[in-house]
């Protein structure tokens, strides 16, 4: 998961230390760029397309973790 969350700091334009759970997307470039961009970084690092919608409605690190893990488990 370090890696997505590294791959995941760089898309936001901010530093790893700051990503966490409670972290809200809206407050960083979280738009269509970023979205396509942790797709193409969930494939590259897990392996498996995310949900552009479902990755789209997520509001903060939790939720694209929450859409995540059940692929990590599969």
């Amino acid at each position: 998961m370090q890696e997505f969350f590294d791959g995941l700091a760089e898309i936001l334009e901010i530093d790893v230390a700051q990503v966490a759970p409670a972290l809200k997307l809206a407050d960083y470039a979280w738009d269509s760029l970023a979205i396509i961009s942790t797709i193409a970084l969930a494939d590259d690092v897990f392996d498996q397309m995310l949900d552009g919608k479902a990755l789209a409605a997520c509001q903060s690190v939790a939720d694209i973790v929450a859409l995540i893990e059940p692929v990590k488990q599969a």
